[in-house]
C-alpha cells in the first residue's frame, strides 16, 4: 500500500463514519497496510508500520493517533518472536491486530458502563467542546431513565459544543422514538419534547469574552464536570481541547469533581509539567504544523491539566485514580 493510498484509506474511514475515533480510524488503516505489506523480513515490517504511524500522525496530528498506532504495534508485535517462519508470523500478527481492533472499537460502550452511574437523577453536568466518549455516557444515562442538565461550553474556533448539543438531540430522539439517525435528525426539534430527558444550556465563546467569570458562575450550579481527553499523560493529567485546564481549576477551587472518559489507546508515553513541555506536534493542527512559519503566533488547540486537578478517570481498564495511570501504561507498552 502505497503512502497516498495509506492517506486516503484514513480519510475514507473518518469520511464514512463520522462517529469513529480518529485513532480507530488510523488501526484500521494500519490493519490494512500491514495485510498488504509486501515485505519479507519482521524487522522491515516494522519499520514499514513505524513509518506509515508517521505518516498518519501528519495528517492527523492528535494525540491519539500518535498513541494509538504504537500501541497497536506493540500489541501485534508481541508475536514476532514466537515464529521463526515470516508468513507464519505475519498471518498472527493480523489475527492479533484484529483483536486489538475489537477491542479498542468496544472501549466507548464499555466506559459509558462504567461511568454513567456516577450521574445521578436530577444532576446538572458541565462538559466542554465535543467528546464522543462523553456522549455516549450521557445517552448510557439516558438509557437508564436519568433526568439531568448539561452545560456544554461553544469551544471556539470549531464550535465543537455544537456538534455535542445537536448529536444529544439526535440520540434523545432515536432512543424515545426508535428513529434511525438520519430520520431523528431530519425531526429533532428542541420545542417539542423529545428532548425532555436533556435540559441544556449553551455557553458561547462570546458570553466568556463579555463576562469572564462565567465558569465560576456556571460552576457553582453544576454538580460535576465531565470532559473527554486527546490524550492521557504519564503522570495522570490529560491533554484536551484548549479550555479544559482552566474548567478543572475552577471545579478545584470550588470542590466539584472533575471526571474525564478516554479510552486506553489515548495512554501516551509523556511526562508535560506544565503547559510548554506539551510537543507542539499535538497543539496545533496538522495544517499549522506545515504552513506556519512561527508557531509562537498561532493559537494552541489543546493545553495540559495537572492529576491534582483530576478527580477519577473512566477508561476501557477501569475507573483509575490519575497515580494508577503510570501503573496501566507501564503494563500497556512492556
Amino acid at each position: 500500500m502505497s503512502t497516498d493510498d495509506l492517506i486516503e484509506t484514513f480519510r475514507a474511514q473518518l469520511r464514512n463514519d463520522p462517529d469513529v475515533a480518529s485513532a480507530v480510524a488510523a488501526i484500521r488503516a494500519l490493519l490494512g497496510f500491514l495485510k498488504q505489506d509486501r515485505g519479507e523480513t519482521i524487522q522491515g515490517l516494522r519499520s514499514s508500520l513505524r513509518a506509515a504511524i508517521d505518516t498518519l500522525s501528519r495528517v492527523d496530528s492528535s494525540v491519539a493517533v500518535s498513541s494509538g498506532g504504537e500501541l497497536f504495534l506493540r500489541f501485534i508485535s508481541l508475536t514476532s518472536l514466537e515464529y521463526s517462519d515470516y508468513s507464519k508470523c505475519k498471518e498472527i500478527m493480523i489475527e492479533r491486530g484484529e483483536i486489538f481492533l475489537t477491542k479498542v472499537s468496544a472501549s466507548r460502550n464499555k466506559i459509558a458502563r462504567l461511568c454513567h452511574p456516577f450521574i445521578r437523577d436530577g444532576a446538572r453536568i458541565l462538559t466542554h467542546a465535543y467528546s464522543r466518549v462523553v456522549l455516549r455516557v450521557l445517552e448510557a444515562a439516558v438509557e437508564s431513565k436519568k433526568r439531568f442538565s448539561v452545560y456544554v461550553t461553544e469551544s471556539q474556533p470549531d464550535q465543537a459544543g455544537q456538534v455535542l448539543i445537536h448529536l444529544c438531540f439526535v440520540s434523545v430522539n432515536r432512543a424515545k422514538n426508535g428513529k434511525g439517525l438520519e430520520e431523528a435528525e431530519h425531526s429533532c426539534d428542541c420545542d417539542s419534547g423529545c428532548c425532555s430527558w436533556y435540559v441544556i444550556c449553551y455557553i458561547t465563546q462570546q458570553d466568556l469574552d463579555f463576562f469572564p467569570p462565567l465558569n465560576s458562575y456556571i460552576m457553582e450550579k453544576v454538580d460535576l464536570v465531565l470532559v473527554g481527553a486527546e490524550g492521557v499523560v504519564e503522570s495522570g493529567g490529560i491533554i484536551n481541547k484548549i479550555g479544559t485546564n482552566q474548567i478543572a481549576v475552577c471545579a478545584k477551587a470550588q470542590n466539584k469533581p472533575f471526571y474525564v472518559v478516554a479510552e486506553s489507546f489515548k495512554f501516551v508515553r509523556l511526562f508535560p509539567l506544565n503547559q510548554q513541555d506539551v510537543p507542539d506536534k499535538f497543539k496545533y493542527k496538522a495544517d499549522t504544523l506545515k504552513t506556519s512559519q512561527n508557531l509562537t503566533e498561532e493559537h494552541p488547540w489543546i493545553d495540559y491539566t495537572s492529576p491534582s486537578l483530576i478527580t477519577l478517570l473512566f477508561t476501557d481498564l477501569g475507573v483509575l485514580t490519575p497515580s494508577a495511570v503510570s501503573d496501566e501504561l507501564i503494563k500497556l507498552y512492556l
